[in-house]
């Protein structure tokens, strides 16, 4: 093979790698949204709404649904976060509150966002919270301790199938972000 037909050769396999890889990272960037709406329509992945139900439904006091809570504090995020009770019994319909505890024993205020998801993730639609302290940042002064609320129900319309519901939560810290935006807000 002659010297200019091998390097027209690797012009092209440069052309095909070099769109290949903006292929590549133009798929991972729309893929983010694509996911969102896929778990929005489907309820896949235990996301649950970021949005007040309005708590009004029938009550099903045929069926005894197991509803378990699990709390974790992200890397970084020095909170103490916990339920004050590891899992309720309620019949769909039922309005039911839990609360939970968190406490900062970092010597600085701490603005927290906690992001709930639901397994098995086809019960994700069918929790309904009417208040939640995900719902919004909480902000604890360093030392701080708070009792956060959080009210909900089960759809009645749950499938029969699923008799136990784990809401987990995740507390982050966004105190840099938040604190990054109030800036910009005050800069205008």
């Amino acid at each position: 093979m002659s010297e200019q037909g091998l390097e027209q050769r690797n012009q092209r396999t440069v052309r095909k790698l070099v769109l290949g890889a903006i292929a590549m990272f133009g798929f991972a960037f729309a893929m983010v949204p694509i996911y969102d709406v896929l778990c929005d329509i489907t309820g896949l992945n235990g996301k649950t709404s970021s949005t007040a139900a309005d708590g009004v439904v029938e009550l099903d006091e045929d069926r005894l649904i197991t509803v378990q809570f699990v709390t974790v504090a992200s890397e970084g995020m020095p909170w103490d976060f916990k339920p004050q009770v590891r899992s309720v019994k309620v019949h769909p319909g039922e309005i039911t509150q839990v609360n939970f505890t968190v406490r900062n024993p970092a010597d600085s205020t701490i603005i927290g966002q906690a992001i709930p998801s639901v397994t098995p993730g086809l019960a994700a639609p069918h929790l309904l919270k009417t208040q939640c302290f995900c719902f919004n940042n909480q902000t604890l002064a360093a030392g701080g301790e708070a009792e956060m609320p959080m009210i909900f129900y089960l759809d009645p319309a749950l499938p029969k199938h699923i008799n136990t519901i784990t809401l987990s939560y995740t507390m982050f810290d966004v105190t840099e972000r938040v604190m990054a935006n109030e800036d910009k807000l005050a800069a205008r």
